[in-house]
């Protein structure tokens, strides 16, 4: 009930590799919006290389889901642990690799064709990571703070945003191909640091009991499948809100600024950058409130305010005033974003029972990312033919998506679950309390 020894150490470990990931993942979304389509795309044509660069981009999500069907199929099979840290050192050799590709001007069309190679290993290795990342924290938490516990994972995520964008933020002066090659080049020295705590991490208690007893499933994705499709369902569209709605309004949102000229990259950037750095708080806190008022109402709350923020997002980011463009950043990501993030940890994994729970989550939050890697081409279309009204109203519709899977999806920690886990600390408090009193008699 009150979590292994290790629950701390965990959740921070399995933060520290999310943060990693991010960082490696992330970052190519935000070169993308501001580097690639010049770097390895014909320049020509700017809206083909846009178009182009956020193809590239949407491959990765694209076969994330693979990646979570790897790795979750190895981590209800093998262990948690394993999948962590193959994970993370596949993620850092890609984007190393991305440091070092030659641009469209030294080898043609190649340049293009590299970096979509590289960026499918990106996509594998960051499907295969969230899984097990989460489960660990999850399996290892108290009872009553497995919202908080994975919330403190999930804020490795804009903590991973923060670090990418301070990278390019700082690189801006290096000029040239340099201005992005640093930031890509930098991920050794954190992959390095971060292979070193992953191997100290302790496999997940719960994983363990099933192998000891026997229990482990034989096919996870068959069994998850075939059991539990209906959570995998209402688990893509609940993710569908949050992820789609970050690709809208973060990564096509910089190219919208740099395309208007409402704001320059030092700008730009710095407003992700204050957005990220309250997202680490902010997610967490979220992840801790689900412990108190259920899982549901916080996602409700923040899928409504997606919805009606659509609009209200572009017409603040159309005044071109700093503090209003730092402010869209601060709304879309702390609250609207960041809300969601932070309830899901807990409440996904608590959809499927711990024998294919690494399967079943991974792939419900994997498979949303093909959606949310493709929207920002899909809102450049939007854009070229109906200005910025296209991209706001897909936004909202997108938080729509989400309100209505959270109403339908059951929730696993009400008033019920939390007497009952009260109930049964109290017996368990009884319990202990009589064997005390007979030992000293």
């Amino acid at each position: 009930m009150e979590g292994t020894p290790a629950r701390k150490r965990v959740a921070v470990g399995s933060s520290i590799g999310a943060t990693i990931e991010t960082y490696d993942f992330i970052g190519f979304g935000t070169a993308a919006a501001l580097y690639f389509n010049d770097a390895f795309f014909p320049s020509e044509d700017p809206l083909s290389g846009t178009l182009l660069s956020f193809a590239t981009l949407g491959i990765g999500f694209a076969v994330r889901p693979l990646g979570g069907i790897i790795g979750g199929y190895l981590g209800d099979r093998i262990g948690r642990k394993p999948v962590l840290v193959a994970s993370l050192l596949t993620m850092g050799i890609a984007t190393v690799c991305i440091g070092l590709l030659p641009t469209y001007a030294q080898v043609g069309v190649w340049a293009g064709v590299l970096l979509t190679l590289v960026r499918v290993v990106q996509g594998l290795a960051f499907g295969a990571e969230w899984g097990g990342a989460i489960l660990m924290t999850f399996e290892h938490a108290p009872w009553r703070k497995k919202g908080l516990y994975t919330g403190i994972t999930q804020a490795g995520f804009p903590l991973g945003l923060l670090l990418a964008n301070a990278a390019f933020l700082l690189s801006v002066p290096l000029g040239g191909t340099w201005a992005w090659r640093v930031p890509f080049l930098l991920s050794a020295v954190l992959i390095a640091v971060g292979i070193v705590i992953r191997l100290k991490v302790e496999e997940s208690p719960e994983f363990t009991e099933l192998k000891e007893e026997g229990e482990v499933a034989k096919n996870p994705l068959k069994d998850v499948l075939r059991d539990d499709w209906r959570s995998i369902v209402r688990a893509f569209c609940l993710r569908v809100a949050e992820t789609a709605g970050y690709a809208v309004s973060v990564t096509f949102v910089l190219t919208y600024l740099r395309e208007e000229e409402l704001a320059d990259r030092t700008l730009t950037l710095t407003a992700l950058m204050t957005a990220a750095a309250l997202g680490i708080v902010a997610t967490t806190a979220w992840g801790a409130l689900t412990d108190r008022v259920g899982r549901r109402p916080v996602y409700l709350f923040g899928t409504v305010l997606t919805v009606l923020w659509g609009v209200p997002l572009f017409l603040t980011l159309n005044t071109g005033a700093a503090v209003a463009i730092v402010l869209a950043f601060v709304v879309s990501y702390a609250v609207c974003q960041n809300c969601l993030a932070g309830v899901q940890g807990a409440w996904f994994s608590e959809l499927f029972s711990a024998k294919t729970r690494t399967s079943g989550a991974s792939l419900a939050y994997q498979l949303s990312a093909v959606v949310s890697g493709f929207t920002p081409f899909i809102v450049v279309f939007l854009y070229d033919a109906t200005g910025w009204v296209g991209p706001a109203l897909l936004f909202s519709a997108y938080g729509l998506c989400g309100f209505v899977a959270a109403v339908v999806t059951r929730e696993t920690w009400g008033p019920a679950q939390r007497a009952e886990v009260a109930r049964l600390e109290a017996a368990s408090g009884a319990g202990s309390r009589s064997h005390s009193v007979g030992s000293v008699g």
